[in-house]
C-alpha cells in the first residue's frame, strides 16, 4: 500500500501545499518566502529518504510566524496521514547527529499524542530570514499535528546555523528509521496507535 499524502491547507493568511511520500526517494521540490527555512525543510525531507513537494504562499507577510506554523502544521498533517493505521511501523527511533561542533539529540515515539520538548540554545535572534524563536515552535506544530512524541536536545555546540541544522538532520533520520516497517503488528499493548 502506497504510504504518501497530498495535504493542503488554506487561511486568511496562508496557503500551504504539500505532498510526500515516504517510501520513494525522489525530487524534493521546496518554495517558501523563507529562505533558510527552505533549507532546512529540504534538509528534514532529504534525510527522510522521501520525495515531497511544499509549497507555502504567505497572504499577509508581516513576519515570519505564519508560514513556519502553518508549514508545520501540514507536515504533521501529511506524515499522519501518510502513516495510515501505523501496522508495522518501527515507531521509536533516535539520532545524535554532530555537525562540527554542534551535537543533536532527537528522540521521538510515532505515539498518536504529538509532544514535543526542545531544549536548543540558540544564540543568534535570526537566520536567512528565519526567527530563531520560530525553530522550536516548528518542531512543537509539527509534533501536535503528526501525532508525534518529540525530544531534542542541543548536547554542544555554539553555531545557531549548525545547531538547527544537526536537529533537522536527526529529526528525517529519525523519522525515516521509526516509520519503516518491520513486521504486521501494531507496536503496542494497547493494540492501537
Amino acid at each position: 500500500m502506497a504510504r504518501n499524502a497530498n495535504i493542503t491547507r488554506e487561511t486568511k493568511e496562508t496557503k500551504i501545499e504539500v505532498f510526500l511520500d515516504i517510501d520513494r526517494k525522489g525530487e524534493i521540490k521546496v518554495s517558501t518566502p523563507v529562505p533558510f527555512f527552505n533549507h532546512m525543510l529540504i534538509t528534514l525531507l532529504t534525510y527522510m529518504n522521501s520525495t515531497a513537494t511544499v509549497s507555502a504562499t504567505d497572504k499577509l507577510p508581516y513576519d515570519d510566524h505564519h508560514i513556519i506554523e502553518d508549514v508545520a502544521i501540514t507536515l504533521g498533517l501529511a506524515i499522519k496521514e501518510a502513516l495510515g493505521d501505523k501496522r508495522g511501523i518501527k515507531r521509536f527511533s533516535h539520532q545524535i547527529i554532530p555537525m562540527d561542533e554542534a551535537l543533536v539529540l532527537v528522540s521521538l515515539d510515532i505515539s498518536n499524542r504529538g509532544m514535543a520538548f526542545v531544549s536548543l540554545n540558540l544564540r543568534r535572534s535570526e537566520i536567512g530570514g528565519l526567527a530563531t524563536e520560530n525553530i522550536p515552535h516548528f518542531f512543537q506544530s509539527f509534533a501536535y499535528n503528526s501525532g508525534v512524541t518529540l525530544h531534542i536536545s542541543q548536547l554542544s555546540g555554539y553555531n545557531t546555523h549548525h545547531i538547527i541544522e544537526a536537529s533537522f538532520k536527526a529529526l528525517g533520520l529519525a523519522l525515516y528509521e521509526a516509520t519503516r516497517i518491520v513486521d504486521n503488528e501494531i507496536r503496542s499493548t494497547k493494540g492501537v496507535i
